[in-house]
């Protein structure tokens, strides 16, 4: 077996596995948490495969597309999804789909939580604002 397809089966396992709990299944709405761990997985891999953030959301939805239909793991509809929310991650003033804002979010609390010593980004920083009402920070 190929090592691609070694990673992707462990990788499905436990998206698999994760499913089944309450609690990431009840995150959002719609449900979906393999296809938005999948965008989350795949959202900056252009930026650090070139080492350039420049245009990398809209070129990582490429990449993203091209390593989807690589490994199989997504139908046409889920890799859609999944590159629509890498395509618009970077878009943080704009409401989108609801994939997309997950992924923004998760970004968003990414950026904002992983070095506090770090001014939040301009963009970012309406966003931050409302994720922490949301959740009582």
């Amino acid at each position: 077996m190929k090592k691609i397809e070694r990673i992707a089966r462990q990788f499905r396992n436990a998206l698999d596995a994760a499913w089944e709990d309450d609690m990431f299944r009840n995150l959002y709405p719609f449900n979906n948490f393999p296809i938005a761990s999948m965008a989350a997985m795949l959202h900056d891999l252009h930026a650090y495969k070139t080492g350039s953030y420049d245009d990398h959301a809209h070129k990582g939805a490429d990449l993203a597309r091209e390593i989807l239909g690589e490994l199989g793991l997504t139908d046409r509809t889920e890799t859609d999804m999944i590159c629509s929310a890498i395509y618009h991650h970077d878009d943080k003033l704009v409401v989108d789909s609801p994939m997309d804002e997950v992924l923004k979010d998760a970004d968003v609390i990414h950026h904002c939580m992983n070095d506090l010593s770090k001014p939040i980004k301009e963009k970012e920083q309406a966003r931050f604002d409302k994720l922490c009402a949301e959740f009582g920070m």
